[in-house]
Protein backbone atom coordinates (compact mmCIF):
# COMPACT_ATOMS: atom_id res chain seq x y z
CA UNK A 1 0.00 0.00 0.00
CA UNK A 2 1.31 3.46 -0.92
CA UNK A 3 0.80 6.19 1.69
CA UNK A 4 1.67 9.88 1.30
CA UNK A 5 2.46 12.02 4.35
CA UNK A 6 2.92 15.79 4.13
CA UNK A 7 5.27 17.39 6.70
CA UNK A 8 6.44 20.93 7.40
CA UNK A 9 10.10 21.82 6.71
CA UNK A 10 12.29 24.39 8.48
CA UNK A 11 15.37 24.83 6.24
CA UNK A 12 18.31 27.02 7.20
CA UNK A 13 19.13 30.08 5.10
CA UNK A 14 21.74 28.08 3.14
CA UNK A 15 19.33 25.20 2.58
CA UNK A 16 16.65 27.68 1.56
CA UNK A 17 18.94 29.07 -1.14
CA UNK A 18 19.65 25.56 -2.43
CA UNK A 19 15.95 24.56 -2.45
CA UNK A 20 14.99 27.79 -4.24
CA UNK A 21 17.75 27.10 -6.77
CA UNK A 22 16.37 23.57 -7.22
CA UNK A 23 12.92 25.04 -7.87
CA UNK A 24 14.44 27.43 -10.41
CA UNK A 25 16.22 24.60 -12.25
CA UNK A 26 13.03 22.50 -12.38
CA UNK A 27 11.04 25.51 -13.59
CA UNK A 28 13.69 26.30 -16.23
CA UNK A 29 13.66 22.76 -17.65
CA UNK A 30 9.87 22.68 -17.82
CA UNK A 31 9.61 26.08 -19.49
CA UNK A 32 12.41 25.26 -21.93
CA UNK A 33 10.73 22.00 -22.97
CA UNK A 34 7.39 23.76 -23.50
CA UNK A 35 9.05 26.57 -25.51
CA UNK A 36 11.15 24.25 -27.73
CA UNK A 37 8.16 22.14 -28.76
CA UNK A 38 5.98 25.20 -29.35
CA UNK A 39 8.54 27.27 -31.30
CA UNK A 40 9.72 24.44 -33.58
CA UNK A 41 6.15 23.63 -34.51
CA UNK A 42 5.28 27.28 -35.21
CA UNK A 43 8.41 28.04 -37.26
CA UNK A 44 9.14 24.76 -39.07
CA UNK A 45 6.06 22.63 -38.56
CA UNK A 46 8.10 19.99 -36.69
CA UNK A 47 6.40 18.21 -33.81
CA UNK A 48 9.04 17.06 -31.33
CA UNK A 49 8.46 14.41 -28.70
CA UNK A 50 9.20 16.09 -25.37
CA UNK A 51 10.01 12.82 -23.64
CA UNK A 52 12.04 11.16 -26.40
CA UNK A 53 13.75 14.05 -28.24
CA UNK A 54 13.95 17.00 -25.82
CA UNK A 55 14.73 15.06 -22.64
CA UNK A 56 18.15 13.76 -23.94
CA UNK A 57 19.21 17.40 -24.42
CA UNK A 58 19.49 17.72 -20.62
CA UNK A 59 22.79 15.81 -20.48
CA UNK A 60 24.13 17.90 -23.38
CA UNK A 61 23.10 21.14 -21.66
CA UNK A 62 24.90 20.22 -18.42
CA UNK A 63 28.21 19.91 -20.32
CA UNK A 64 27.84 23.33 -22.00
CA UNK A 65 29.21 26.53 -20.49
CA UNK A 66 25.85 28.30 -20.57
CA UNK A 67 23.81 25.65 -18.74
CA UNK A 68 26.50 24.04 -16.59
CA UNK A 69 24.77 25.35 -13.47
CA UNK A 70 22.07 22.68 -13.91
CA UNK A 71 24.55 20.00 -12.75
CA UNK A 72 24.40 21.46 -9.21
CA UNK A 73 20.89 20.05 -8.75
CA UNK A 74 19.20 16.66 -8.68
CA UNK A 75 19.20 15.28 -12.23
CA UNK A 76 16.11 13.08 -11.74
CA UNK A 77 13.99 16.06 -10.66
CA UNK A 78 15.03 17.87 -13.87
CA UNK A 79 14.07 14.84 -15.96
CA UNK A 80 10.74 14.69 -14.13
CA UNK A 81 10.11 18.35 -15.05
CA UNK A 82 10.54 17.48 -18.74
CA UNK A 83 8.15 14.53 -18.33
CA UNK A 84 5.61 16.89 -16.78
CA UNK A 85 5.87 19.09 -19.88
CA UNK A 86 5.24 16.01 -22.02
CA UNK A 87 2.19 15.14 -19.92
CA UNK A 88 0.90 18.72 -20.22
CA UNK A 89 0.98 18.52 -24.03
CA UNK A 90 -0.67 15.10 -24.07
CA UNK A 91 -3.49 16.37 -21.86
CA UNK A 92 -3.92 19.39 -24.13
CA UNK A 93 -4.26 17.22 -27.25
CA UNK A 94 -6.78 15.01 -25.42
CA UNK A 95 -8.75 18.20 -24.59
CA UNK A 96 -8.36 17.56 -20.87
CA UNK A 97 -6.50 20.82 -20.16
CA UNK A 98 -5.59 24.13 -21.76
CA UNK A 99 -2.39 24.78 -23.73
CA UNK A 100 0.72 24.42 -21.51
CA UNK A 101 1.68 27.69 -19.81
CA UNK A 102 5.08 28.76 -18.52
CA UNK A 103 5.64 28.29 -14.79
CA UNK A 104 6.22 31.44 -12.73
CA UNK A 105 8.54 31.78 -9.75
CA UNK A 106 5.78 33.64 -7.89
CA UNK A 107 3.42 30.65 -7.76
CA UNK A 108 3.69 27.39 -5.83
CA UNK A 109 7.00 25.60 -6.46
CA UNK A 110 7.89 21.91 -6.22
CA UNK A 111 10.60 19.41 -7.08
CA UNK A 112 10.45 15.61 -7.17
CA UNK A 113 13.17 13.33 -5.76
CA UNK A 114 13.28 9.53 -5.73
CA UNK A 115 16.90 8.52 -5.03
CA UNK A 116 19.36 9.07 -2.13
CA UNK A 117 16.48 9.75 0.25
CA UNK A 118 16.08 9.22 3.98
CA UNK A 119 13.67 10.27 6.71
CA UNK A 120 14.69 10.56 10.37
CA UNK A 121 12.87 11.50 13.54
CA UNK A 122 13.17 15.21 12.85
CA UNK A 123 14.69 15.56 9.38
CA UNK A 124 14.49 14.58 5.73
CA UNK A 125 17.42 14.08 3.35
CA UNK A 126 17.24 14.84 -0.39
CA UNK A 127 20.06 14.64 -2.97
CA UNK A 128 22.89 17.22 -2.88
CA UNK A 129 21.57 18.89 0.28
CA UNK A 130 22.26 18.53 4.00
CA UNK A 131 19.46 17.02 6.16
CA UNK A 132 16.57 19.50 6.47
CA UNK A 133 14.78 19.94 9.79
CA UNK A 134 11.19 18.67 9.64
CA UNK A 135 8.23 18.14 11.93
CA UNK A 136 7.45 14.43 11.45
CA UNK A 137 4.03 14.38 13.09
CA UNK A 138 3.39 10.69 12.38
CA UNK A 139 5.60 7.66 11.93
CA UNK A 140 6.65 6.99 8.34
CA UNK A 141 6.03 3.29 7.81
CA UNK A 142 7.61 1.14 5.13
CA UNK A 143 10.13 2.08 2.46
CA UNK A 144 10.37 5.71 1.32
CA UNK A 145 9.78 5.76 -2.44
CA UNK A 146 9.96 9.49 -3.18
CA UNK A 147 9.90 12.94 -1.60
CA UNK A 148 8.36 16.01 -3.24
CA UNK A 149 9.58 19.28 -1.74
CA UNK A 150 7.29 22.27 -2.23
CA UNK A 151 6.95 25.92 -1.29
CA UNK A 152 3.54 27.59 -1.12
CA UNK A 153 2.76 31.23 -1.93
CA UNK A 154 3.07 32.16 1.73
CA UNK A 155 6.73 31.11 1.57
CA UNK A 156 6.58 28.03 3.83
CA UNK A 157 8.29 24.77 2.84
CA UNK A 158 6.75 21.28 2.89
CA UNK A 159 7.67 17.75 1.91
CA UNK A 160 5.27 15.08 0.68
CA UNK A 161 6.75 11.67 1.60
CA UNK A 162 5.50 8.69 -0.41
CA UNK A 163 6.16 5.37 1.32
CA UNK A 164 5.31 1.78 0.48
CA UNK A 165 4.09 -0.32 3.40
CA UNK A 166 3.95 -4.13 3.52
CA UNK A 167 0.23 -3.93 4.27
CA UNK A 168 -2.09 -4.94 1.45
CA UNK A 169 -5.30 -3.21 0.50
CA UNK A 170 -8.12 -5.08 2.30
CA UNK A 171 -10.34 -7.29 0.16
CA UNK A 172 -13.86 -6.02 -0.26
CA UNK A 173 -16.68 -8.22 1.15
CA UNK A 174 -18.93 -10.27 -1.12
CA UNK A 175 -22.05 -9.25 0.78
CA UNK A 176 -23.24 -6.10 2.51
CA UNK A 177 -26.10 -5.26 4.85
CA UNK A 178 -28.68 -2.83 3.49
CA UNK A 179 -28.68 -0.97 6.81
CA UNK A 180 -24.93 -0.36 6.31
CA UNK A 181 -25.45 1.19 2.87
CA UNK A 182 -25.94 4.95 2.89
CA UNK A 183 -26.89 7.37 0.14
CA UNK A 184 -25.82 11.02 0.31
CA UNK A 185 -27.08 14.07 -1.55
CA UNK A 186 -24.67 17.02 -1.61
CA UNK A 187 -26.01 20.54 -1.33
CA UNK A 188 -25.20 24.17 -0.57
CA UNK A 189 -27.43 25.08 2.36
CA UNK A 190 -26.72 21.72 4.01
CA UNK A 191 -23.40 20.19 2.98
CA UNK A 192 -25.06 16.79 2.69
CA UNK A 193 -28.28 14.97 3.49
CA UNK A 194 -28.17 11.20 3.91
CA UNK A 195 -30.76 8.47 3.37
CA UNK A 196 -31.47 8.36 7.13
CA UNK A 197 -32.65 12.00 6.96
CA UNK A 198 -29.58 13.32 8.78
CA UNK A 199 -27.93 16.52 7.63
CA UNK A 200 -24.42 17.96 7.93
CA UNK A 201 -24.19 21.74 8.11
CA UNK A 202 -22.13 23.52 5.47
CA UNK A 203 -19.37 25.49 7.27
CA UNK A 204 -19.06 27.97 4.34
CA UNK A 205 -15.45 28.83 5.17
CA UNK A 206 -14.97 31.09 2.15
CA UNK A 207 -18.11 33.10 2.88
CA UNK A 208 -17.07 33.67 6.50
CA UNK A 209 -13.64 34.92 5.38
CA UNK A 210 -14.89 37.28 2.64
CA UNK A 211 -14.34 40.48 4.65
CA UNK A 212 -10.81 39.44 5.58
CA UNK A 213 -10.09 38.50 1.96
CA UNK A 214 -11.51 41.79 0.67
CA UNK A 215 -9.23 43.73 3.01
CA UNK A 216 -6.19 41.67 1.98
CA UNK A 217 -6.98 42.15 -1.73
CA UNK A 218 -7.21 45.90 -1.25
CA UNK A 219 -3.81 45.94 0.43
CA UNK A 220 -2.31 44.15 -2.58
CA UNK A 221 -3.94 46.51 -5.09
CA UNK A 222 -2.58 49.58 -3.30
CA UNK A 223 1.04 48.45 -3.48
CA UNK A 224 3.41 49.15 -6.38
CA UNK A 225 4.00 46.12 -8.60
CA UNK A 226 7.42 44.58 -8.06
CA UNK A 227 7.92 46.24 -4.67
CA UNK A 228 8.80 44.41 -1.44
CA UNK A 229 5.66 45.72 0.23
CA UNK A 230 3.49 44.22 -2.52
CA UNK A 231 5.29 40.89 -2.11
CA UNK A 232 4.56 41.01 1.62
CA UNK A 233 0.90 41.88 0.98
CA UNK A 234 0.57 38.98 -1.48
CA UNK A 235 1.99 36.66 1.17
CA UNK A 236 -0.60 37.88 3.70
CA UNK A 237 -3.38 37.33 1.14
CA UNK A 238 -2.13 33.81 0.43
CA UNK A 239 -2.11 33.10 4.16
CA UNK A 240 -5.83 33.92 4.40
CA UNK A 241 -6.64 31.64 1.45
CA UNK A 242 -4.52 28.88 2.99
CA UNK A 243 -6.42 29.21 6.26
CA UNK A 244 -9.74 28.81 4.42
CA UNK A 245 -8.43 25.81 2.49
CA UNK A 246 -7.11 24.08 5.61
CA UNK A 247 -10.40 24.51 7.46
CA UNK A 248 -12.30 23.06 4.51
CA UNK A 249 -9.88 20.13 4.20
CA UNK A 250 -10.13 19.36 7.93
CA UNK A 251 -13.94 19.39 7.79
CA UNK A 252 -14.08 17.14 4.72
CA UNK A 253 -11.59 14.64 6.15
CA UNK A 254 -13.63 14.27 9.36
CA UNK A 255 -16.98 13.86 7.57
CA UNK A 256 -15.63 11.44 4.94
CA UNK A 257 -13.87 9.28 7.57
CA UNK A 258 -17.02 9.06 9.67
CA UNK A 259 -19.10 7.99 6.66
CA UNK A 260 -16.61 5.30 5.64
CA UNK A 261 -16.09 3.98 9.19
CA UNK A 262 -19.82 3.68 9.94
CA UNK A 263 -20.93 2.06 6.67
CA UNK A 264 -20.02 -0.75 4.29
CA UNK A 265 -20.97 1.20 1.17
CA UNK A 266 -21.40 4.91 0.46
CA UNK A 267 -23.43 5.96 -2.58
CA UNK A 268 -23.12 9.47 -4.00
CA UNK A 269 -24.18 11.25 -7.15
CA UNK A 270 -21.84 12.08 -10.04
CA UNK A 271 -21.59 15.85 -10.44
CA UNK A 272 -20.46 17.89 -13.43
CA UNK A 273 -18.98 20.56 -11.18
CA UNK A 274 -17.21 22.36 -14.02
CA UNK A 275 -20.52 22.84 -15.82
CA UNK A 276 -22.31 23.87 -12.62
CA UNK A 277 -19.73 26.63 -12.09
CA UNK A 278 -21.11 28.44 -15.15
CA UNK A 279 -24.05 29.54 -12.98
CA UNK A 280 -22.79 32.94 -11.81
CA UNK A 281 -25.27 33.12 -8.92
CA UNK A 282 -24.12 29.81 -7.41
CA UNK A 283 -20.50 29.55 -8.57
CA UNK A 284 -18.98 30.96 -5.37
CA UNK A 285 -21.14 28.77 -3.12
CA UNK A 286 -20.32 25.66 -5.18
CA UNK A 287 -16.59 26.42 -5.04
CA UNK A 288 -16.85 27.04 -1.29
CA UNK A 289 -18.49 23.63 -0.74
CA UNK A 290 -15.61 21.79 -2.45
CA UNK A 291 -17.68 18.79 -3.57
CA UNK A 292 -14.97 17.44 -5.89
CA UNK A 293 -12.40 17.21 -3.11
CA UNK A 294 -14.91 15.59 -0.77
CA UNK A 295 -15.85 12.89 -3.30
CA UNK A 296 -12.19 12.10 -3.99
CA UNK A 297 -11.59 11.71 -0.23
CA UNK A 298 -14.52 9.30 0.03
CA UNK A 299 -13.14 7.28 -2.87
CA UNK A 300 -9.60 6.75 -1.58
CA UNK A 301 -10.72 6.22 2.02
CA UNK A 302 -13.16 3.53 0.86
CA UNK A 303 -10.46 1.77 -1.20
CA UNK A 304 -8.02 1.87 1.71
CA UNK A 305 -10.62 0.45 4.13
CA UNK A 306 -12.00 -2.26 1.86
CA UNK A 307 -15.38 -0.53 1.60
CA UNK A 308 -17.51 0.35 -1.45
CA UNK A 309 -17.89 3.84 -2.90
CA UNK A 310 -20.28 4.11 -5.84
CA UNK A 311 -21.43 7.11 -7.84
CA UNK A 312 -24.72 7.11 -9.73
CA UNK A 313 -25.06 8.29 -13.31
CA UNK A 314 -24.87 12.05 -13.85
CA UNK A 315 -28.32 12.17 -15.42
CA UNK A 316 -30.04 10.02 -12.81
CA UNK A 317 -33.11 12.08 -11.71
CA UNK A 318 -32.63 11.62 -7.96
CA UNK A 319 -34.40 14.86 -6.90
CA UNK A 320 -37.29 14.54 -9.38
CA UNK A 321 -38.23 10.94 -8.51
CA UNK A 322 -40.74 10.12 -5.78
CA UNK A 323 -39.10 7.51 -3.50
CA UNK A 324 -42.50 5.85 -2.83
CA UNK A 325 -44.09 5.34 -6.26
CA UNK A 326 -41.07 6.17 -8.51
CA UNK A 327 -43.07 8.89 -10.31
CA UNK A 328 -40.79 11.40 -12.10
CA UNK A 329 -41.88 15.01 -11.45
CA UNK A 330 -40.51 17.08 -14.34
CA UNK A 331 -41.94 20.32 -12.96
CA UNK A 332 -39.42 20.48 -10.10
CA UNK A 333 -37.41 23.73 -9.99
CA UNK A 334 -34.26 24.61 -8.08
CA UNK A 335 -36.21 26.88 -5.70
CA UNK A 336 -38.61 24.09 -4.63
CA UNK A 337 -37.20 22.45 -1.49
CA UNK A 338 -40.22 20.14 -1.10
CA UNK A 339 -42.94 18.90 -3.42
CA UNK A 340 -46.11 16.80 -3.39
CA UNK A 341 -46.16 13.81 -5.69
CA UNK A 342 -49.04 14.18 -8.23
CA UNK A 343 -49.42 10.38 -8.37
CA UNK A 344 -49.39 9.17 -4.76
CA UNK A 345 -49.90 12.50 -2.96
CA UNK A 346 -46.89 12.02 -0.67
CA UNK A 347 -44.84 14.99 0.57
CA UNK A 348 -41.20 14.77 -0.52
CA UNK A 349 -38.38 16.73 1.06
CA UNK A 350 -36.14 17.37 -1.93
CA UNK A 351 -32.72 16.43 -0.47
CA UNK A 352 -33.97 13.53 1.66
CA UNK A 353 -35.87 12.03 -1.28
CA UNK A 354 -32.78 12.40 -3.47
CA UNK A 355 -30.61 10.60 -0.89
CA UNK A 356 -33.10 7.68 -0.73
CA UNK A 357 -33.18 7.39 -4.53
CA UNK A 358 -29.36 7.55 -4.70
CA UNK A 359 -29.10 4.73 -2.14
CA UNK A 360 -31.63 2.63 -4.06
CA UNK A 361 -29.76 3.14 -7.35
CA UNK A 362 -26.46 2.29 -5.64
CA UNK A 363 -27.90 -0.99 -4.32
CA UNK A 364 -28.94 -1.87 -7.88
CA UNK A 365 -25.33 -1.30 -9.02
CA UNK A 366 -23.99 -3.40 -6.15
CA UNK A 367 -26.27 -6.31 -7.09
CA UNK A 368 -25.31 -5.92 -10.74
CA UNK A 369 -21.66 -6.32 -9.70
CA UNK A 370 -22.51 -9.69 -8.13
CA UNK A 371 -22.78 -8.66 -4.46
CA UNK A 372 -25.43 -9.91 -2.08
CA UNK A 373 -27.33 -7.10 -0.30
CA UNK A 374 -28.85 -8.51 2.88
CA UNK A 375 -31.84 -7.11 4.76
CA UNK A 376 -31.41 -7.42 8.51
Amino acid sequence: MLIATKVRLYPTSEQRRFINGQFGAVRFCYNKAVALKRDLYRKKGISLSVNKEIKPLLSVAKKSRKYRWLSQYDSISLQEAVRHADTAYKRFFKKEARFPQFKSKRNRQSSYHCTSLSVGKDFIKIPKCEPIKAIIHRQIQGKVKSITVSRDRVGDYFASILSETPEKVPDKPTEVEESKVIGIDLGIKDFLTDSFNRTVDNPKELKSALKELEKAHKEVSRKVKGSRRRSKAVSCLAKVYRKVSRKREDFQHKVSKRLIDENQAVIAESLKIKNMMHNRKLARAIADAGWGGFLSKLKYKAERSGKFFIQTDTFFPSSKTCPRCRYKFDGLTLAMRQWICPKCGGLNLRDYAAAINIKREGIVQLKAAGLAVLRR
